[in-house]
């Protein structure tokens, strides 16, 4: 891929800087595309419990994007609950069930090893109903001595009053064992904070990237991921051992573009990672303040190189971010803009 006409002049007038970049991309680019490789490998089981006015499906095609759950079951019809997947992305897998041993489940020890196995188990309730009704505590119960990977999602939010009086109720009704999401599929209200905490708990398993990777609006994720990076950045760019960040700060900076590449679709060569980071660490910070952030200067590590290192990543990640949304190549001039920017509201 090309990136911008003086990648060639940036990297021959810094050659200590290539050489150092080299060595550190060499040491860590096939662990980190490993770890991506790894969690795309593994699969993923979303059950959605709850009755079947409940918003379920809605709201799972809110948080997607797209259709991918149907939205028009009759109460009271007898059902295969069989799980579902999204259209290209068939390590996704969805459950959608009134509960364990409902009559009208044709194959009760199928949802049982589902809902045993599942990464996250969505329980809803009607806001706008009898909120967490006798029947739903006892399957929740149920639920919960199978699985502890439970968010509480309290859908219809539009159509009732008191809402934080009745987050406060169900968290008390679950002992506070739980987080409770009070969301509205019909208006969207809160679903982007439902996708936060499903993407953290996922991340907690190391299944946060497949999972992004099926949601149509992939903006969000990213800038998360960047800010994240940033501030492990800042970390790692105050430390004040001579040479212990060349490595790690190259492994985070490696880390992110290729999250970021595999989350867009997008391809990222080890030559072409890189080109980026040397060009990109050339034309923003120099040579001169790239020694001091990996420490060839002994003592160097301060807040000022945390700031450095920081904005750098961050800017480095914007600058891949845009590039892949808007399908052109990476501009080194906006990796720039954003790392003045990001340099100068951190007080640098």
């Amino acid at each position: 891929m090309k990136w911008f006409r003086k990648d060639k002049e940036a990297r021959e007038e810094n050659p200590e800087l290539e050489r150092a970049v080299d060595e550190a991309v060499d040491s860590v680019y096939e662990e980190e595309l490993q770890k991506i490789n790894d969690q795309l490998d593994q699969a993923i089981k979303i059950a959605l419990v709850g009755e079947v006015n409940a918003g379920k499906s809605t709201t799972m095609n809110k948080i997607i994007g797209r259709d991918v759950a149907s939205t028009n079951p009759r109460p009271g019809e007898t059902i295969s609950i069989d799980p579902y997947n999204i259209e290209g992305l068939e390590k996704i897998q969805f459950m959608d069930t009134p509960g364990l041993n409902d009559p009208n489940d044709e194959n009760p020890k199928q949802t049982l090893r589902f809902i045993q196995e599942a990464d996250i188990v969505l329980f809803f309730t009607n806001a706008a109903g009898t909120v967490f009704s006798e029947t739903e505590a006892k399957r929740f119960h149920e639920i919960e001595q199978h699985t502890k990977h439970i968010v509480i999602v309290l859908n219809k939010i539009d159509a009732a009053e008191d809402v934080p009086g009745l987050v406060a109720f169900l968290k008390e009704q679950t002992a506070h064992r739980y987080d409770v999401v009070a969301v509205s599929s019909k208006t969207g209200e809160n679903i982007a904070d439902l996708k936060e905490r499903i993407l953290a708990m996922l991340k907690e398993r190391d299944k946060d990237l497949l999972f992004a990777k099926s949601l149509a609006d992939k903006s969000q994720v990213a800038n998360r991921w960047i800010a994240g990076a940033g501030v492990s950045a800042g970390g790692i760019g105050a430390l004040p051992l001579p040479g212990s960040d060349v490595v790690p700060l190259t492994a985070l900076q490696i880390g992110l573009i290729l999250k970021l590449a595999a989350l867009y679709n997008q391809p990222m060569s080890k030559k072409a990672a890189k080109d980026l980071i040397v060009v990109t660490m050339t034309r923003t910070v120099g040579q001169t303040v790239y020694r001091q952030i990996v420490k060839f200067i002994p003592g160097a590590g301060s807040i000022a190189g945390g700031v450095v290192a920081s904005s750098l990543t961050m800017a480095l990640g914007y600058g891949v971010k845009t590039a892949f949304e808007q399908n052109r190549n990476i501009d080194i001039n906006f990796i720039i803009e954003q790392f003045m920017k990001l340099k100068k509201r951190k007080h640098y």
